[in-house]
């Protein structure tokens, strides 16, 4: 006969520590995640896209255009008179919608279909960067995001291997406000036309190779230039010879 002590000392026995996990368990299971890590560590490193939400782009055209705004007459940056816009008579035969860099004077010219145009002043490249030629428009942006070239990475890393993987767009992007880019044929040539976050560069020779305007000039000119538009842009006072 079962005595209570009987059972108890039976149960005891039969029962008295958890059952361990099995040795080959816990050996697979460390490899398991020894090898999720592996691959984990193995994955590239996926570049964070550049980003430009357009609901904050009514706010930063507010920021940067001046309380006010007259385009002829408002200079809170302190240009000399002359890079200010001005409604100039334009030469004959020339196509309406059309833009003209005079890299000497630096003015841009925009045709309009009354026979005058409007003239900016800008800034150009440094040096032999500035590239003379005739582009098309084949595409425009707001508040463009940005990515230094590789080549301008080569030339300074120090002051744009840090940007490689792009950056947003805002007033303190390179391209400002606006972008117009320009193509030969099919071929993004890297060259813009676009706003800065250094209006006083204005009239000199500061960017790696585009056309600079005010922010809140190329505002304005944006809207009135149509993709599909030919931008002509001359030679500096580097390349003007005799014949030219």
């Amino acid at each position: 006969m079962l005595t209570r002590r009987h059972f108890v000392m039976t149960s005891t026995a039969m029962f008295s520590a958890p059952l361990a996990t099995p040795t080959f368990a816990q050996d697979s299971e460390q490899e398991a995640l020894t090898e999720l890590e592996a691959a984990t560590e193995a994955l590239p490193e996926v570049p964070r896209r550049p980003v430009s939400p357009p609901s904050s782009w009514p706010g930063w055209d507010a920021r940067v255009t001046p309380r006010n705004y007259d385009p002829f007459t408002s200079n809170p940056w302190g240009l000399h008179q002359r890079f200010l816009p001005t409604v100039v008579q334009a030469n004959d035969n020339l196509t309406p919608g059309d833009i003209h860099v005079d890299a000497i004077a630096r003015y841009l010219y925009h045709i309009r279909t009354d026979g005058t145009a409007i003239r900016y002043g800008v800034a150009i490249a440094r040096g032999s960067l500035y590239e003379p030629g005739t582009y098309n428009i084949r595409r425009k942006a707001r508040w463009p995001t940005w990515r230094p070239t590789d080549a301008m990475i080569a030339r300074d890393p120090g002051s744009f291997e840090r940007f490689k993987d792009g950056m947003d767009g805002g007033p303190s992007n390179p391209l400002g406000s606006r972008a117009l880019y320009l193509y030969v044929g099919r071929r993004d040539t890297y060259l813009r036309i676009h706003g800065t976050p250094s209006p006083r560069s204005i009239g000199g020779r500061a960017s790696s190779g585009c056309v600079r305007m005010v922010m809140a000039h190329i505002i304005g000119l944006y809207d009135q230039v149509a993709t599909g538009s030919t931008a002509f842009l001359y030679a500096t006072e580097d390349g003007v010879t005799s014949r030219s």
